[in-house]
């Protein structure tokens, strides 16, 4: 059954976009709301601060493992019913985290923390969506667009940590749990939204609209990875893309750590992660459209060299608040931004439709793998030789992502 006139895919595409723009401010908002106090809330009710980063680390590890199980739900049933499962699961886990605060329970903070992976897991998602319609030529932007309209959210969210405070004395929970709560209604929201007004599905739409030899059905982990291995291109992406999002994680998680040391407040830390997360987001339409003009390869080397010059200053921050750290945080934001759009629209280049959905969660998958690797590590890192020597020894990571944009140059970067 045809879901759509081939005359009306623009329309469908832009509806698209429209609620992909209002998903993403408002889930944007619910996870990252939490992020300035998570490795606070980890310490205390751990007792350690080498476990601070395990709860930004379990997270990373669900939005993992959520990546790949969504992939394979958006196959058999399209982005809408993947995108509401994300955001619905990830409600659950922030009200776990709730949970766990009132009863001091790390075990049930870690269940909750994977959970909350799932939101990450479906904004994730969101972004392959708005390419599933979008021309070759301008498949950066449409991406970027919905990365940029992360910004709304995810800039609110962390600044909120002052108005969690005073909704947590006055509902009687724990004041690190405050931004769990808030943060489950906007995963709420956004659930709602995705699930009223993307329609018609675009990946639905767009297999609609492929040559009948790519309508294949679903496919398993081996071919997801075989597919990658056939592509040097797809592979690089998926290198790269794991190398950046692994470099932002390492060093984020720890920050907050970093200036509480030194004396800096919720707030001052609270203002830090959300200029960092504005350097996440805010320059993504500027990445995109040089991804579109001057190479998808080109644009990921780009954003390596900003990592670079971000983790320098951050080696060279002292403890507490200071300007070394609120640009490092901005510039390890806007690497990371430059980077994964890059590598994210290759992975959309390269991917053929019949397999878009699993390879796309597949990339994901290492990418949240290979980032909750490089969180556990960090904490062990921080406690045994500090702040600087993580951020220095996270160069090596960057080193990687040179690498990758060095062979999807030479694997001619073009779409597929």
């Amino acid at each position: 059954m045809t879901l759509v006139a081939p005359a009306s895919v623009a329309a469908v595409q832009k509806r698209t976009i429209l609620t992909l723009v209002a998903t993403q401010a408002v889930g944007a908002m619910g996870i990252t709301i939490g992020i300035a106090t998570a490795s606070l809330l980890a310490r205390d009710l751990s007792g350690s601060e080498s476990m601070a980063g395990l709860s930004q680390t379990t997270q990373v590890l669900g939005a993992a493992v959520a990546a790949y199980v969504l992939g394979r739900v958006m196959d058999a049933r399209g982005r809408r019913f993947g995108l509401v499962a994300g955001y619905v699961l990830g409600a659950a886990g922030g009200l776990l985290a709730v949970l766990a605060g009132v009863v001091g329970s790390m075990t049930l903070l870690l269940v909750g923390a994977v959970l909350l992976g799932a939101t990450t897991a479906a904004n994730n998602g969101a972004r392959y969506a708005a390419t599933d319609l979008a021309p070759a030529r301008s498949r950066a932007r449409a991406l970027s667009v919905v990365v940029w309209a992360t910004t709304f959210g995810a800039v609110i969210g962390p600044n909120l940590t002052g108005v969690a405070e005073i909704f947590s004395d006055s509902v009687g929970i724990p004041v690190l749990t405050g931004p769990f709560a808030i943060g489950s209604m906007g995963m709420l929201a956004a659930a709602l939204v995705v699930g009223v007004f993307l329609r018609p599905d675009p990946l639905l739409v767009a297999r609609e609209g492929a040559p009948p030899a790519e309508k294949a059905k679903g496919t398993s982990w081996r071919r997801a990875i075989a597919v990658i291995r056939e592509r040097p291109a797809l592979a690089a992406a998926v290198v790269g893309q794991a190398a950046a999002h692994a470099t932002m994680v390492a060093v984020m998680v720890m920050t907050p750590l970093h200036m509480e040391h030194g004396g800096a407040g919720l707030e001052i830390i609270g203002l830090v992660i959300s200029g960092h997360v504005l350097g996440m987001f805010a320059f993504a339409p500027i990445a995109g459209w040089l991804a579109d003009r001057v190479g998808r390869a080109d644009v990921m080397a780009l954003g390596g060299g900003v990592l670079l010059v971000s983790l320098v200053l951050c080696a060279a921050a002292p403890e507490g608040s200071s300007g070394r750290i609120f640009v490092g945080l901005f510039l390890l934001g806007l690497g990371w931004s430059l980077a994964t759009i890059a590598a994210a629209t290759s992975v959309a280049d390269h991917t053929p439709i019949e397999v878009r959905a699993d390879v796309q969660g597949t990339a994901d998958l290492i990418m949240g793998v290979a980032a909750a690797a490089a969180g556990a590590v960090s904490g062990v890192v921080v406690d045994l030789a500090g702040y600087p020597a993580l951020a220095l020894g996270t160069i090596l990571l960057v080193m990687v992502l040179f690498g990758a944009a060095y062979v999807a140059r030479k694997s001619a970067d073009a779409p597929a």
